[in-house]
């Protein structure tokens, strides 16, 4: 897949957007410095600004032509609780944060397609473009939805993308339906009875039971 030669001159500008979102990554609900730079960018591309959905939430409106049929693109804002051990100069600089799922690419992406659209409105309509705090696990996304986020922004669908660095460069993966891993939490509480070491029969031992449990469990998909 060719690359747009406009979006070609943007390379280095995106790359040290990128870099600089890399080296100071915020986790759920605390994205504010990310937010802000999202923010100032937008205005800067002459994009209308909305702020303050799910608390961190960043929503930027572009119209042209008609305006009347809308669209959003959809990026994620934040980091990891993972400390970074690379050595590059651009490393976070948040002890126990790391942008390690890719979010700052995420982020750069969708302003780069805002400003490529800004600069050149090649379409007919409205392009919201939503950037969403709190995807790894906080429900930002859920968040911003229950806030209203559709009433007052409607849209016929929503575009996002995943960085996948195992896929080769220009190629995309596409699939009806849902596509990439997600999880729920739930917890297992095993409860024993305590005995001196002498006498391990008039006891309960959780930890024997919790390996037998955490065994079993994964027979569940290697078995279904």
């Amino acid at each position: 897949m060719p690359l747009i030669d406009h979006l070609k001159r943007l390379h280095a500008e995106m790359t040290a957007w990128r870099r600089d979102l890399h080296a100071h990554p915020e986790t759920a609900f605390e994205e504010t410095r990310t937010a802000q730079i999202v923010a100032e960018k937008l205005a800067s591309f002459g994009i209308e600004v909305h702020r303050g959905l799910a608390k961190t939430g960043v929503v930027g409106a572009l119209r042209a032509g008609s305006g009347t049929r809308a669209i959003g693109l959809r990026a994620d804002l934040d980091a990891l609780h993972i400390h970074e051990q690379n050595t590059f100069a651009h490393r976070s600089h948040n002890d126990g944060r790391m942008h390690a799922c890719g979010h700052d690419g995420h982020t750069t992406m969708l302003l780069g397609a805002a400003r490529y659209l800004a600069e050149t409105k090649r379409f007919d309509g409205t392009v919201y473009f939503i950037f969403q705090p709190a995807e790894e696990s906080e429900g930002g996304g859920r968040a911003m939805v229950a806030e209203g986020l559709f009433e007052r922004f409607p849209v016929e669908g929503v575009y996002g993308m995943h960085n996948w660095p195992g896929m080769p460069v220009g190629k995309f993966g596409v699939l009806p339906g849902p596509m990439m891993a997600s999880f729920d939490i739930f917890e297992i509480a095993v409860t024993g009875r305590g005995a001196h070491g002498a006498m391990p029969h008039e006891g309960i031992d959780p930890i024997v039971a919790a390996s037998a449990l955490v065994q079993a469990l994964q027979t569940i998909p290697s078995r279904t």
